[in-house]
C-alpha cells in the first residue's frame, strides 16, 4: 500500500538518511526516490520534516518518491502530523514526541567538553592500515611542534592484531603504554579504532568460540543464522562474524576486551565503525538465512548504546539514534569538490541536526577516503584542503587527518592553521551551544530556513547558521573567489567590523585566505 501526502503550495521537506543531504530539501518537482528498507550510509531516521510545520514519522523503514506532486511512501507505517507552521516547529514537535533528549536533560548526562575544544586528529589519512608507534608518537609531537593545539588524537584502524581481538599489534606498538603516556604528558586525549567484527577462522577465533560457551552448552556468542551456525556477514575488509549487542554474552565479551584496554595501557575512549543497518541486513548474511529474531534495526541501536556508554567514544552508521548524547560524524568524504566532497559537508551536516544529532563531526579535513593514499602520483589539491578546514572551522567540531605541514606548501599552511586557531578561538560559545543543545535538542548546525522561515532560503546550501547568532558562509566550489552571500534577518558585522543589514543578498569578495562569517549584532 503507497501512503500519499500532496505537497502544499511552496513546501520542502527534509529526511531519510544523511548521506542524502544534497537530495534535501525535497519538492513537488523533485525527481527523487529511495528505499531505505536495505539500508543507507550514516545517519538515518525514519523521518520527513516539513517547511510548512509538518511531519511524517514511521516506526520502520520505507521506500519514498516523488509522484504526481505527492510524497509518497510505502512498506511503513506512517503517521502524518501537523504541528505548526514552519521547519523549526515540525523538528520540535517531532523530537519531542519520537527522540527526546531524555540522557542529557533528565539524566544529566553532557558531551565531554574535550571534544569541541580544539581540532581532533586522526592516524587514518597519515597511515591507513599501517599506523605505528613511532610515527603516531611523531605525529602527535609534529602537531605540537607546527602550533596546532593538542586534543583528542584517533588511533584508527590498524593498531590492532587480526579483527576481533582488539589486541595491540606489539610488531607495530612494541609499547603501547609507554605511547599512550606520552601522548597523555603532550596534553592529548587517545581513542583507539574499534569494530564489532571478528575474524571468522584459525585458531584466535575457535579459542574465542570456545571459551564463550555456556555453561549449558549453547553457543551463543555472536550474531546466528537460522541453522544457529555464526552468522558471516560481507564488509569492507571481507567477510567475518559480527556480535550481536542484543545479548548480554556479547556485550560483556566485547565490555571485557575495551576496558582490559583502557586499565593496562590508558586508552581513554573508542571509535565504533562498522555496525551499520545494512552491515546487519539479513541480506548480509553470507552463509545461510536470517534467524527469525533477526532485527537490523534493533542490532544496529544496540551497538550504538552499547559504545555510547563509554565518555569518550565515536560513531557513523546510526539509526533511530536522534536525541541520544552520542557524538556522530560524517561518512568518509572523497577529496573531491563534488561526487560526495566538499559539496557534501553542509547539507548533509544540516541533516543530522533535523535528525536530533547536534553533535556533529565533519569527516577529516581534506577526505577521509583512503583509496587516494594508493593512487600513483597523487597530490593533495591544497585549495580544497584549504576550503574543507575553513568548513569544518566553525562545525562544532573539526578533525585533521592528512597532517597539513606534509601535504601543504607553507601558504597554504599558513591559512589551514588559521582555521584551526579560529576553532579553538570560538569554542568557548560552541561549547554554550552544546550545553543549549543538550537542555533543548535543537541542532547546532541550521539552515537559515530553520532559523528564519519562509523567506525564500529553503533551498541554501552553502551558508549555515552556528545556533542562532553566527552566520558561516564557506566556500565550497573551485576557483571561487566571490560569491552571493544572503543574510537572514537582523544586522550582521563581519570580522572586520563591516555591518550588512539583513534580509538581503550581496554580492561578496571570498578570497582564498578567510572564511567569511558574520554575528548577528542585532
Amino acid at each position: 500500500m503507497v501512503y500519499r501526502i500532496k505537497f502544499l503550495e511552496n513546501e520542502y521537506f527534509w529526511g531519510g538518511a544523511v548521506a542524502g543531504g544534497t537530495d534535501m530539501p525535497i519538492h513537488a518537482a523533485s525527481t527523487y526516490v529511495r528505499d531505505y528498507r536495505k539500508g543507507g550510509r550514516n545517519q538515518m531516521m525514519p523521518l520527513f520534516l516539513s517547511s510548512k510545520g509538518r511531519y511524517i514519522w514511521s516506526n520502520s523503514l520505507f521506500k519514498v518518491w516523488v509522484e504526481n506532486r505527492e510524497l509518497c511512501f510505502e512498506g511503513g507505517d506512517f503517521e502524518l502530523y501537523e504541528e505548526g507552521k514552519c521547519l523549526k516547529d515540525a523538528y520540535l514537535a517531532a523530537m519531542e514526541r519520537h527522540f527526546p533528549f531524555t540522557e542529557t536533560r533528565e539524566n544529566g548526562k553532557r558531551m565531554p567538553r574535550k571534544f569541541f575544544e580544539t581540532a581532533q586528529y586522526n592516524t587514518w589519512m597519515e597511515f591507513t592500515y599501517d599506523p605505528h608507534q613511532q610515527g603516531v608518537l611523531d605525529y602527535a609531537h609534529a602537531i605540537i611542534d607546527n602550533g596546532f593545539e593538542p586534543g583528542i588524537l584517533i588511533i584508527d584502524e590498524g593498531w590492532h592484531t587480526r579483527y576481533g581481538l582488539w589486541q595491540f599489534d606489539f610488531h607495530k606498538f612494541p609499547d603501547p603504554k609507554g605511547m599512550i603516556d606520552e601522548l597523555h604528558a603532550l596534553g592529548f586525549t587517545v581513542m583507539l579504532w574499534v569494530t564489532p567484527l571478528h575474524t571468522a577462522d584459525g585458531q584466535e577465533f575457535i579459542r574465542t568460540y570456545m571459551e564463550n560457551l555456556n555453561p549449558d552448552g549453547d553457543r551463543n556468542l555472536f550474531l546466528r543464522t537460522a541453522e544457529g551456525n555464526i552468522a558471516l556477514v560481507s564488509w569492507w575488509n571481507g567477510y567475518s562474524a559480527i556480535l550481536d549487542f542484543r545479548k548480554e554474552s556479547d556485550r560483556a565479551f566485547l565490555d571485557e576486551k575495551l576496558q582490559f584496554l583502557m586499565k593496562e595501557y590508558g586508552v581513554d575512549g573508542f571509535k565504533f565503525d562498522g555496525g551499520s543497518y545494512a552491515m546487519y541486513h539479513p541480506d548480509n548474511i553470507c552463509n545461510g538465512k536470517a534467524a527469525a529474531d533477526h532485527d537490523p534495526e534493533a542490532l544496529n541501536i544496540a551497538w550504538n548504546e552499547f559504545g555510547a556508554r563509554y565518555t569518550f567514544h565515536e560513531y557513523k552508521d546510526t539509526y533511530k539514534g536522534g536525541g541520544k548524547a552520542t557524538i556522530q560524524r560524517l561518512v568518509d568524504r572523497n577529496h573531491t569538490w563534488d561526487s560526495n566532497g566538499i559539496n557534501t559537508l553542509l547539507p548533509c551536516s544540516m541533516l543530522q541536526g533535523l535528525f536530533g544529532h547536534p553533535f556533529v563531526c565533519p569527516d577529516m579535513v581534506g577526505g577521509g577516503e583512503w583509496s587516494y593514499n594508493i593512487i600513483p602520483g597523487f597530490k593533495v589539491d591544497e585549495e580544497l584542503f584549504i576550503r574543507m578546514a575553513q568548513a569544518s572551522a566553525l562545525f562544532p567540531m573539526m578533525q585533521f587527518s592528512w597532517a597539513p605541514w606534509r601535504v601543504l606548501s607553507k601558504d597554504s599552511f599558513d591559512i589551514v592553521l588559521k582555521a584551526a586557531q579560529l576553532h579553538k578561538t570560538m569554542a568557548p560559545e560552541i561549547i554554550e551551544l552544546v550545553a543549549d543543545a543538550e537542555k533543548t535538542g535543537e541542532p547546532i548546525i541550521r539552515t537559515l530556513e530553520y532559523n528564519d522561515p519562509h523567506q525564500g532560503y529553503e533551498e541554501i546550501t552553502d551558508e549555515f547558521m552556528l545556533g542562532e547568532n553566527i552566520l558561516v558562509c564557506p566556500v565550497v566550489t573551485k576557483g571561487t573567489f566571490e560569491k552571493d552571500i544572503t543574510f537572514p534577518e537582523g544586522t550582521w558585522k563581519d570580522e572586520d567590523g563591516n555591518v550588512y543589514e539583513g534580509r538581503q543578498t550581496l554580492h561578496l569578495p571570498t578570497p582564498l585566505t578567510h572564511l567569511l562569517w558574520f554575528r548577528r549584532v542585532k
